[in-house]
């Protein structure tokens, strides 16, 4: 579908997002409108205990990951809202526009990922550089500080924008909050915009042979720096991340070495394994236990990150290390300054079974560099 035969209630393309076993697709629109999302002669809708959404700038509809990678397509069903009353609300009648999907095949001998984070409102640039692989793109990983902040709700906008533009509502996508995110007087209302486990902004998913893990590092000063004005409590927060990660560990399933799983990444805005200048060195003891837990049990092959502004890989024990890195880290993002504002450089990984080709590209198109990691 090209961009002029994009509905214009759409702000943007659908982002289909891979949360746990479930997919969330979203659409952000322009006017107040209910929607629903069918598969396979299912409909599966954005609704609060039976009632259909209209007053949210953003739809939501949830759904198994098993019937839209059997359908490959899904069809987003919408009536535009003209008065909603307590009797007889005034709708508009059904409107319909079908989208192809593409899963991760369980059999994929590769797996080839853009990863994209500290865009700050940026979408033209992330999004040439995030077209590296064109359709040879298997999934987007949007890693943290993507809004410049949550002061405004239209910044939320950029998330699902840069998500669609790239994937055209066709390849998954993994969300991952950053520190930024968490600033402003929407950000305590970004659960309802973007994808979650239940409200949660830590989770794990599946995607055919890749498992991953998303944890969220949330602010990277101490709670009581004079920044936040004593509106927030994340080290109590991490400390209930903390005990996740530690079910996730000692889940006598394991899901992280469950059948068909090839590959598994650990996916966070912030680098945990490094240690930063004061007032950036939080957590110390509670980063060293995420480390420790992830390199004994979980054993990831890769972790991906953001927050540094910089595109580098570090090797456990390497020179950036402070904490014992559970697996070599990929840092994938930078940004231009005032003289060229859209300049925009990520990270574009393809896994395979001998280990990871590491490629740092700009929105120039330009191949920055290039290195394997080994398995």
């Amino acid at each position: 579908m090209t961009d002029d035969k994009l509905p214009g209630l759409f702000a943007s393309y659908p982002a289909v997002y891979a949360v746990g076993d479930r997919y969330q697709i979203i659409i952000p629109v322009t006017k107040e409108s209910v929607m629903w999302v069918r598969v396979g002669g299912r409909c599966f809708y954005d609704d609060s205990n039976g009632i259909l959404r209209s007053a949210s700038p953003t739809h939501i509809m949830e759904l198994p990951m098993k019937e839209l990678d059997a359908a490959g397509s899904y069809t987003v069903c919408w009536r535009e809202v003209n008065e909603r009353k307590p009797y007889f609300s005034d709708l508009s009648d059904v409107y319909e526009c079908s989208f192809s999907f593409r899963p991760i095949s369980p059999d994929a001998k590769t797996i080839n990922v853009y990863h994209v984070a500290d865009a700050h409102n940026r979408v033209t640039g992330p999004v040439s550089a995030g077209s590296w692989f064109g359709d040879g793109l298997d999934l987007l990983v949007l890693n943290g500080d993507i809004p410049n902040h949550s002061g405004d709700i239209a910044n939320f906008a950029a998330i699902h924008r840069i998500a669609g533009e790239i994937t055209r509502g066709a390849r998954p996508v993994i969300f991952s909050r950053g520190n930024h995110d968490t600033r402003g007087i929407y950000a305590e209302k970004l659960a309802e915009h973007t994808p979650t486990d239940g409200g949660r902004s830590y989770f794990t998913l599946r995607l055919g042979p890749l498992w991953a893990v998303v944890l969220d590092c949330a602010e990277d000063k101490p709670d009581g720096n004079a920044e936040y004005g004593h509106t927030i409590c994340c080290h109590d927060f991490r400390l209930r991340e903390t005990e996740f990660l530690k079910k996730v560990a000692s889940d006598p399933e394991n899901e992280y070495a469950a059948p068909g799983v090839r590959f598994r990444l650990c996916i966070a805005h912030n680098p945990f394994n490094e240690t930063l200048k004061p007032p950036f060195d939080i957590e110390q003891e509670l980063y060293g236990e995420w480390c420790r837990i992830l390199g004994e049990r979980v054993r990831p092959q890769l972790m991906l990150c953001g927050h540094i502004h910089r595109c580098y890989v570090t090797l456990p024990g390497g020179e950036r290390d402070a904490k014992g890195a559970p697996c070599p880290v990929v840092v994938a993002s930078a940004t231009g300054g005032k003289e060229d504002r859209e300049y925009f450089a990520g990270g574009a990984i393809t896994l395979s079974d001998s280990g990871a080709d590491v490629r740092f590209t700009d929105s120039r198109g330009a191949l920055l560099s290039e290195t394997f990691v080994d398995f």
